[in-house]
């Protein structure tokens, strides 16, 4: 069973249809725990699964296991909190059930609290909420540490750096959305460069072993940016499981984007 930072479990088993048995699987025994210090890699790459294709969704997190992303992000949308649907905690308990790779579960939705024992139950190994959505973010990124996996805290585009800096003590992350959320494909905004780099320096003063990720509009062009920036891991869906290339070969333009300074 995977602990948490204070070295709890995850408590009382609350598992929901599906669940049960991506748990008892054996990946969650197999896996490998959340990276918290630096990759010698120089970032790590979490591959979006809302850009997978979802009628084959067992044999791609296969292919971009194989390909040698580190983690799966999984985006939960509800329609209220982002102009799209998603999926639940069924689908992240199939993709728990097909790999030992961390589950990075990032929830655009407008009441987080009430979904996190379910995603936490599903197999997720971090869940990343929106500062956007709660008045009493202290409380609610306690309730995240209390499901035993680790807590994130997200920023929209145009939301004030000043929210992550003054949560930075009670993260493992901290996410910088490059687009505006709901949709996959988007473009990356510019801007988000000045606002990596300045959430770098914060972190570095008030906690080192937080990650900064960042999402949305990464491709082989700018991730050398995004990286140097202060980015530790990189959300990318489109740019690994889109294009004309296979997985195996975006991921490497990927990697190799940031290897050779293109």
């Amino acid at each position: 069973m995977l602990h948490g930072p204070s070295g709890t479990n995850r408590g009382p088993s609350t598992d929901f249809p599906g669940e049960k048995t991506a748990r008892v699987a054996g990946a969650r025994a197999a896996h490998t725990a959340w990276a918290i210090l630096r990759r010698v890699s120089r970032y790590v790459l979490a591959a979006s699964v809302l850009a997978a294709d979802l009628a084959r969704l067992g044999q791609s997190v296969s292919e971009a296991q194989e390909a040698g992303v580190e983690w799966l992000h999984l985006d939960i949308m509800d329609g209220q909190f982002v102009p799209n649907i998603s999926f639940g905690p069924a689908v992240v308990a199939a993709v728990r059930s097909q790999t030992a790779l961390p589950l990075d579960v990032h929830l655009m939705v407008q009441h987080p609290g009430a979904l996190l024992e379910r995603f936490a139950a599903a197999g997720a190994d971090g869940i990343t909420v929106h500062a956007e959505v709660d008045h009493h973010l202290h409380r609610l990124l306690q309730q995240v540490r209390e499901k035993g996996v680790k807590v994130g805290l997200a920023v929209n585009p145009l939301t004030p750096l000043a929210y992550l800096e003054a949560a930075l003590p009670y993260l493992d992350l901290a996410l910088i959305m490059s687009v505006n959320p709901g949709f996959g494909g988007q473009e990356f905004i510019a801007g988000s460069l000045g606002r990596i780099e300045a959430l770098r320096r914060m972190r570095d003063r008030a906690n080192p072993n937080c990650l900064i990720e960042v999402d949305g509009g990464i491709t082989a062009a700018n991730v050398q940016q995004v990286v140097d920036a202060g980015a530790d891991v990189v959300v990318a869906g489109t740019a690994v499981f889109g294009g004309m290339g296979t997985v195996t070969e975006n991921v490497a333009a990927l990697r190799g984007a940031v290897a050779s300074g293109v």
